[in-house]
């Protein structure tokens, strides 16, 4: 049976995806200024 997809969270590349992202934020949280700035760019 194949699950209705009413949005595009409810697709698993994007939970993965935003889980990746959640995890980036949290690694690079302590990270100064200028290396944060250089990963945004």
């Amino acid at each position: 049976m194949t699950k209705m997809v009413n949005s595009f969270e409810d697709l698993i590349v994007w939970q993965k995806a935003h889980n990746l992202v959640l995890e980036v934020y949290c690694l690079t949280a302590g990270f100064p200024a200028e290396e944060k700035f250089g990963l945004v760019s």
